[in-house]
């Protein structure tokens, strides 16, 4: 095995050990973080119906446009599904990390998405 898939295999594993415990509902959806190598997304889920209740991207015009680093862009990706989610009238989401490690990109989307009104 190459390092690579030893690595997608071992976040497939967390992410499994959390999401056996971790469920959205519609008044406290699932937020899930993914992170690819250029950019961050994050889903607030409904588990229960099975609905994507809101979603941002560093993909969206206002962050692309930015020439920031991937934690900054973190930064506000969390700030903007922030706005969307208290817009959408969501207080408090369930936090899904996605099987990576609470660090970086991750925290800091986390710790912007509290500045700006959601509680986890």
């Amino acid at each position: 095995m190459s390092f690579k898939v030893d690595k997608e295999y071992r976040r497939l594993k967390i992410k499994q050990r959390v999401r056996k415990d971790v469920s959205g509902t519609a008044e406290r959806p699932r937020m899930t973080v993914f992170r690819s190598n250029k950019e961050v997304y994050v889903q607030l889920i409904d588990d229960l119906a099975g609905k994507t209740l809101v979603c941002a991207s560093s993909r969206d015009k206002g962050i692309a446009a930015q020439k920031v680093t991937k934690t900054d862009q973190a930064k506000l990706v969390g700030k903007l599904a922030a706005e969307r989610a208290i817009e959408a009238g969501i207080k408090a989401v369930v936090f899904d990390r996605n099987g990576y490690l609470y660090h970086g990109r991750i925290k800091a989307l986390a710790d912007s998405a509290r500045e700006g009104g959601i509680k986890f």
